[in-house]
């Protein structure tokens, strides 16, 4: 049976047309031949992935981005995945987009998500991730430290500025005297010192002994110290209690007027005896001044002494004393 040269032509384009798109299939990611599955995950921004790029799954090639396209009006990103492998994995998955370079490549990974969430389907949306590589490491690092770096060069311009006007002529001649003036008082300090270790180095001996004396002072009042504590306080002042307690009896005794020198105190008729028989003892020492002969009277004819005559004064006081005030 011969076939028409119109069927070879409809079979060779059927088979081209066929052929082209599987290929155009297969570079965009997607295999006709296998059982592979489709996923959707929404980005604010791919930072630059093409479709083609493969997915990864645990550091496996286990697909590829099959489409990235606009969703509406809104700026947002739907990045289709066709992965190859039956490897099943969790809902809660994430599609996180990384740098697989130095120079700045992105690719994608999917990280699993160890929970008990039920098993992702053909067509379920995954959860979308980004993890910074490291020039945007640095990057977010050095940013910090720049307004640190530009600060620093200000203030480090600040002190050289202070510093060109410490340098000044004025300010140079005032630092030059400065240091003069120190040099001066290191030289006058290294004198003082070399003064002190001569006079220790002469006084070597009157050192050691007042030393030594510090120290035997120092023994015996360690010795003191230890009599004292040998000493019985307690039996000292029960002592002093009894005697405190005593010297309180007898103050109150005087206080009530008993005893000899507690009458002496508060008893006005003997106060007022003593004092008249002062003022007697007085009176006849004045009379023994002004009349001796009267109380050392000697005659050989045995005359007899005039009899004592009280003084006119004396005799008033005595009556003035008598009747009272």
């Amino acid at each position: 049976m011969k076939i028409s040269k119109e069927i070879k032509t409809a079979l060779l384009a059927l088979s081209g047309i066929a052929l082209f798109y599987w290929g155009f299939s297969f570079l965009k990611g997607r295999d006709l031949f296998s059982n592979s599955r489709i996923f959707h995950v929404v980005y604010n921004d791919v930072a630059g992935l093409t479709p083609g790029t493969a997915v990864t799954i645990n550091g496996l090639a286990s697909g590829k981005i099959a489409s990235i396209k606009f969703m509406g009006d809104r700026g947002k990103l739907l990045v289709t995945l066709n992965i190859t492998n039956g490897f099943e994995f969790s809902r809660n998955s994430e599609a996180v987009i990384y740098e697989s370079s130095f120079i700045g490549g992105k690719a994608l990974a999917l990280q699993i998500a160890n929970d008990d969430a039920p098993k992702a389907k053909s067509g379920d949306t995954l959860l979308a991730g980004y993890r910074a590589g490291l020039a945007e490491s640095l990057e977010s690092k050095l940013v910090p430290l720049q307004g640190k770096f530009e600060n620093m060069i200000l203030t480090a311009d600040s002190v050289l500025t202070n510093i060109n006007r410490l340098l000044a002529k004025e300010n140079r001649e005032n630092f030059g005297k400065a240091l003069e003036d120190l040099s001066q008082t290191i030289a006058n300090f290294n004198g003082m010192s070399k003064n002190l270790n001569g006079m220790v180095k002469d006084n070597r001996s009157a050192i050691d002994s007042s030393l030594a004396h510090i120290a035997a002072v120092t023994a015996n009042i360690e010795i003191m110290t230890d009599s004292l504590s040998r000493i019985r306080f307690k039996e000292t002042m029960d002592n002093l209690n009894t005697t405190v307690s005593s010297l309180q009896s007898v103050l109150k005794n005087v206080e009530q007027g008993e005893g000899t020198f507690g009458k002496l105190m508060y008893d006005n008729a003997l106060y007022d005896n003593l004092t008249s028989a002062a003022k007697e003892l007085d009176l006849l020492l004045a009379d023994l001044k002004e009349n001796p002969k009267r109380y050392t009277h000697f005659s050989l004819f045995g005359k007899r002494p005039k009899p004592y005559e009280r003084p006119v004064e004396e005799e008033g006081q005595i009556q003035e004393e008598k009747q009272g005030p």
